[in-house]
């Protein structure tokens, strides 16, 4: 009996720790998709309503904590550059690529904190990033081989353009969520070949109103 009741209270601490462990990640997910990665650990804690101590027990430092909450986007990225492989049209597979992963940034604060920062400590966000690039560099040489993209674009210009954008998203991201889309698409323009037509921006710029709501909101934040 005593056998059976000491089997029964290890399930029961394996399986609170493991709904700690969860309660941790959705914290930490919550805080940095609103507020970015530069957050501690001090403030997971807090909005998990868990004691400090519980978050240090399981994540040793930050750079754990975000491996762990960004693998699966970072994963999710590395399946959507694989699939933009598979589309026909090289120039929309490359310019869906590019929208999706300005998408999932823009509602996702922390993602481009991750993307656009150094790896140390975040084995798995590693590992995924190695994935990404050969795939990204497919959808490149396919889009140059079809005579879609202008022939002098290498891939790191792409890293450049989503780092622009992700500026973008988030100086508007208080007053004109959307607008991301607008400068997105000029600098589609920007990189495609000669001879094709300019796209249609759909989206209005930012209003005198909207850049001065948004500067000061960069100023207070």
């Amino acid at each position: 009996m005593r056998i059976v009741s000491t089997v029964t209270a290890g399930r029961r601490l394996r399986a609170d720790a493991e709904r700690n462990r969860r309660k941790i990640l959705d914290a930490a997910a919550d805080l940095f998709a609103t507020r970015g990665i530069d957050i501690t650990l001090d403030d997971v804690a807090r909005h998990a309503k868990v004691g400090v101590g519980t978050v240090y027990r399981r994540f040793t430092c930050k750079q754990e904590l975000v491996d762990g909450v960004f693998e699966q986007r970072m994963d999710d990225m590395a399946e959507a550059a694989d699939a933009a492989l598979l589309q026909e049209d090289p120039w929309e597979a490359l310019v869906d690529f590019l929208a999706l992963t300005c998408e999932w940034m823009s509602l996702n604060r922390g993602l481009g904190d991750v993307f656009f920062s150094i790896d140390d400590g975040r084995e798995q966000i590693a590992c995924a990033r190695k994935r990404i690039g050969p795939a990204i560099e497919k959808l490149v040489e396919r889009a140059k081989a079809a005579g879609v993209l202008r022939p002098d674009l290498e891939v790191n210009d792409l890293f450049a353009v989503s780092c622009m954008v992700d500026a973008v998203i988030d100086f508007a991201r208080p007053v004109a969520p959307e607008a991301w889309r607008r400068y997105l698409a000029i600098m589609l323009d920007g990189m495609r070949a000669e001879g094709f037509g300019r796209s249609a921006l759909d989206i209005p710029p930012l209003t005198d109103e909207q850049v001065e709501a948004a500067k000061a909101a960069r100023h207070c934040s």
